[in-house]
């Protein structure tokens, strides 16, 4: 298949769909407003969202059952990544290539509008059209996945973790591993395991294509540890190098460059393995997995 084709028809529906479930930008508070869709239109990639609609047809569902939790998936990213970009975090200047948005916008107003995402999100993932068809207990079940895989025992516990590891001479295997898995691991494991319950998939199902989550989320972040050494600022939409210098938690900072790379690999294979069981319907997520760790941004 032709992954670049894929993934820019699949980029675009989200775009579409986000653009409709987003307050406008005149609707008041108009300047909240603004900095909410600034963010969530700089130019990712949707990775969580494609994800998520593949994971979807893969179980033989339709992706306009998962489009609003997509949606909502990427609202819920972009929140944590304006809060990531703040002063007190990781006082980045630049993301995805544009300036940040507390730099734009301002810390406080920055501050709200990953709070607006936030909170924009759950309200998309409990609207009447979230989850289609779906009864009650199954949608229960993608609300709480995704609440749990965002909150403290997930992508926002590894912030913490990230956080406090920061600028550590000695930080062991077992310290990076808990914060890959669950700042980034964790909302990427939920996309696919979201996916599969509101495409129909049965309990094997779920199962595996949950495997296939948790390998490359974890790729996903290692690959990203691999990029900041080996990508320029240009390639990588913010400034190159910029983990080892703040002394961030890495794969390569514990293991070493050839060893992370190693290890990324393994876990292509193993979320492939776990797609074993799937026909034809789960090619792109076989052909994102392999994207995930050889992509260069």
């Amino acid at each position: 298949m032709d992954l670049k084709a894929y993934l820019k028809e699949r980029c675009q529906l989200v775009d579409g769909a986000l653009d409709r479930y987003l307050p406008r930008e005149d609707e008041l508070p108009s300047s909240l407003h603004r900095s909410m869709r600034y963010s969530v239109f700089a130019g990712g990639k949707r990775v969580r969202p494609i994800l998520m609609l593949a994971a979807c047809e893969a179980a033989g569902g339709n992706i306009d059952q998962a489009m609003p939790a997509a949606c909502a998936m990427e609202m819920i990213h972009t929140y944590s990544l304006i809060h990531d970009d703040l002063p007190a975090m990781d006082d980045d200047d630049f993301r995805r290539g544009n300036p940040t948005n507390h730099k734009v916008f301002g810390e406080a107003t920055a501050i709200l509008a990953g709070d607006g995402l936030l909170t924009e999100a759950f309200i998309l993932l409990s609207s009447p059209e979230a989850g289609g068809d779906l009864p009650p207990r199954e949608r229960v079940a993608v609300i709480q996945e995704i609440a749990r895989c965002a909150g403290s025992r997930g992508m926002v516990g590894g912030q913490v973790v990230d956080m406090e590891s920061e600028g550590k001479k000695e930080i062991d295997l077992p310290t990076v591993q808990y914060i890959h898995t669950h700042k980034t691991g964790a909302l990427i494991k939920a996309s696919v395991k979201a996916g599969a319950i509101l495409g129909g998939a049965g309990e094997a199902e779920v199962a595996a294509l949950t495997r296939y989550g948790e390998a490359i989320g974890l790729a996903f972040q290692i690959a990203d540890d691999i990029l900041d050494i080996e990508g320029t600022t240009e390639e990588i939409g913010k400034d190159a190098g910029s983990d080892e210098a703040r002394g961030k938690a890495t794969y390569p900072a514990v293991v070493g460059l050839a060893e992370a790379k190693r290890r990324a690999a393994e876990l292509t294979d193993m979320a492939l393995a776990a797609l074993g069981p799937f026909d034809a319907k789960a090619d792109p997520l076989r052909e994102i997995a392999k994207y995930i760790v050889y992509r260069k941004s």
